[in-house]
């Protein structure tokens, strides 16, 4: 049996409890064949000290999103998904709202991944971009 949409984003969503992605209150909003989409409130709890968006605070999302696009795709009863490495360019500074973050696959193989993840905020304007490469790795 499938899993429908909402039942695949709320089972995603439930299983963050006790994390750093409940912590920064990280929300898996929608997913594609080929992305998946979470969003970020920009508060204090993710500022800088003088304001704005932390760019650890953006790369954390970046990150979560991205190793969930890898799990979602990846048969996960024989592999495991880990980050391996991430990069991240800033270019805009939010203070407030929401930011979102979309993972697309600029590859997707058995053994790694390589995801590019936009982060932008809710005029679609771009604040960072990001790539994370994955690995899937047998289940002992």
């Amino acid at each position: 049996m499938q899993l429908s949409r909402a039942e695949v984003l709320k089972k995603a969503n439930s299983i963050t409890k006790n994390t750093l992605m409940e912590t920064l209150e990280i929300e898996f909003v929608d997913y594609g064949e080929d992305f998946v989409t979470a969003r970020m409130p920009v508060s204090p709890k993710v500022h800088q000290p003088d304001g704005v968006l932390h760019g650890g605070a953006t790369v954390a999302l970046a990150e979560t999103t991205g190793s969930f696009a890898s799990q979602i795709f990846m048969n996960l009863d024989k592999v495991f998904v880990r980050g391996i490495e991430i990069s991240a360019n800033h270019i805009k500074s939010i203070r407030e709202g929401y930011v979102y973050a979309k993972a697309t696959f600029l590859h997707k193989g058995r053994t790694t991944q390589l995801l590019n993840i936009d982060i932008r905020n809710e005029q679609n304007e771009l604040i960072s971009i990001c790539k994370l490469t994955t690995v899937s790795l047998p289940k002992q």
